[in-house]
């Protein structure tokens, strides 16, 4: 049971961490922006995160995914990240939480 709530907490410092991450063209977070389709975390605290970009032809397509693996690494519980860029399924306005619409004039 103590490892589980380890593991919640370890999920939510890695999206706080996402949180802190932002497209360099749009004011919004990675995470409220919809480009983190999935956090996986594994018993031995090895991160995998599915992730997309705008386009496949995002000026960041680069250096974003590093600078996402570098801060999530950087959390004290995590002992691996992996970063899986996927353009199935395209990243879309629909993928936005509300807080995103919101601060992009949307709603």
């Amino acid at each position: 049971m103590e490892q589980e709530i380890d593991m919640n907490e370890l999920g939510e410092k890695i999206v706080k961490v996402l949180k802190t991450i932002f497209d360099p063209e749009i004011p919004v977070d990675i995470y409220e922006l919809g480009l983190i389709y999935d956090v996986f975390v594994n018993e031995n605290r090895e991160v995998k995160i599915l992730m997309t970009l705008t386009s496949p032809n995002c000026p960041v397509a680069e250096t974003l995914p590093m600078e996402i693996q570098e801060k999530v690494a950087s959390i004290d519980m995590v002992k691996d990240v992996e970063i899986e860029l996927t353009f199935e399924p395209a990243w879309s306005k629909d993928l936005m939480s509300e807080e995103a619409k919101l601060e992009l004039g949307m709603l």
